[in-house]
């Protein structure tokens, strides 16, 4: 049974309404205050929501931030005193319609059945996302395992809020899909959303791509430039590799998201934005503030509500649907019938897949390129690029080795079998080429 709230200290007016609610099998819930209403909103989520715009402790107007919480309850606003501008603002407010005292029942009734129309819509979009999920896709993402049903969960409650969300996850494994999906998911999805990379960036670059500065600020500087959290305002700005940005830009970073304001290099202007933050790292999070790589302040402000993504290797049955994703994928681009073997199929199974998906994304690229009509086992790269999981054991990584100590073997390892081709060791690793060259200096230097 659907919930309806009426927010209207006219008790006329309220009976009205429940009489016609009730007609199409809602469930009435009436208050005559803002108080009432705030204390009712904190009990169930409502379907609609009719709200007086002049109460006895305010306007309604005042209520549409306890609705933020509620994004899919629909708004109708009732006034005694129609004006050109209550009814602007009303809109702006997120109403879907605007009703004047004395009610119009008839027009209340088609109110009505068109917010019955979206429920049932809904209705069917939540069915047919289920049944997607139970067939292996959510979004753009692609995965059937347990592991990734419980993300989907994760996605799907955090998506409709503006909470802060931190992607945890090694290479490869999605994380922009990830974020992609939140903002897809959110009421900010018609809204922008950027991404940016903060380990492919310069110090320098980054502050100005994030902060935007003002002309003459420094040498270069020959006009203003807004910054990306300027560009993204009512939109969703998504920061991966967040452990790559230099310390001191994560304390402004801080400061954005702690005062919702963001000032421009060489400016003095606070300019007020409204921008919903999702960061990624590769990195354990708490090991990367030990490690003096992010602020733990920041830690604490990015952990509202944190996702971490399973690596390959964990998933399943996931690798043959991804595989075969994949493969369609290639044969829609190049109008192809190309398949794959159970044999091809096998061997897959058997790499330890340090680069996850991006990396399985490659080695089917290549192997369709390689493939006239049918990818076999033999058609998968040698096993110098493909090793099996028992030729790993030569890596050296043992239990109770340091993170940082493994990763460095790896990324080693990874160039030595490329045949010290950087932007092939790269492309396997699922980091960008002036990363990989960040980590070769790190380890020279130490």
């Amino acid at each position: 049974m659907p919930h309806a709230l009426i927010v209207d200290d006219d008790p006329g007016t309220r009976d009205a309404m429940v009489e016609r609610l009730e007609q199409d099998h809602f469930r009435a819930h009436c208050c005559d205050s803002l108080a009432t209403a705030r204390a009712e909103l904190e009990t169930r989520a409502f379907d609609l929501i009719l709200l007086d715009l002049q109460l006895p402790d305010g306007s309604g107007l005042a209520l549409l931030d306890d609705l933020e919480a509620q994004p899919a309850s629909e708004v109708v606003f009732i006034t005694g005193h129609a004006s050109v501008d209550s009814a602007v603002e009303a809109f702006r407010g997120g109403a879907i319609d605007y009703l004047t005292k004395p009610i119009d029942l008839r027009r209340l009734a088609k109110i009505i059945d068109n917010v019955l129309r979206t429920l049932e819509l809904r209705e069917e979009i939540d069915t047919l996302r289920g049944e997607l999920r139970r067939l292996g896709r959510f979004g753009r993402i692609v995965g059937a395992s347990e592991n990734m049903q419980r993300v989907y969960d994760m996605l799907q409650r955090v998506a409709p809020t503006d909470s802060t969300v931190l992607v945890v996850g090694e290479t490869g494994t999605g994380k922009d899909l990830a974020a992609e999906t939140v903002h897809q998911l959110s009421r900010r999805a018609k809204k922008p959303y950027l991404p940016i990379n903060c380990g492919a960036m310069t110090p320098s670059l980054i502050e100005s791509e994030l902060f935007g500065h003002e002309r003459g600020s420094f040498t270069g500087a020959d006009r203003m430039r807004k910054g990306i959290f300027e560009r993204a305002d009512g939109g969703t700005l998504f920061l991966d590799e967040i452990t790559e940005m230099p310390l001191e830009l994560q304390v402004k970073l801080l400061r954005v998201l702690e005062t919702g304001t963001v000032q421009r290099i060489g400016g003095e202007t606070l300019h007020k934005i409204d921008v919903r933050m999702i960061a990624a790292t590769n990195r354990n999070p708490k090991k990367a503030v030990s490690e003096g790589k992010l602020r733990e302040d920041l830690l604490y402000r990015l952990l509202v509500f944190p996702i971490e993504l399973p690596p390959l290797r964990e998933r399943g049955d996931d690798l043959d649907l991804l595989a075969q994703h994949f493969l369609r994928e290639l044969n829609r681009q190049s109008e192809t019938a190309k398949r794959i073997t159970d044999a091809a199929l096998e061997r897959l199974r058997l790499h330890t897949w340090p680069g996850n998906v991006r990396e399985l994304k490659h080695v089917i690229e290549r192997a369709f390129i390689m493939a006239h009509d049918v990818i076999d086992a033999d058609g998968l790269p040698a096993d110098g690029a493909l090793p099996t999981a028992s030729a790993e054991s030569d890596l050296g990584i043992e239990t109770g080795m340091s993170i940082a100590e493994a990763e460095r073997r790896l990324v080693l390892a990874t160039l030595d079998r490329s045949d010290g081709d950087k932007k092939r060791a790269a492309e396997v690793l699922g980091i960008s080429l002036k990363t990989l060259y960040n980590r070769l200096n790190a380890y020279k230097a130490s």
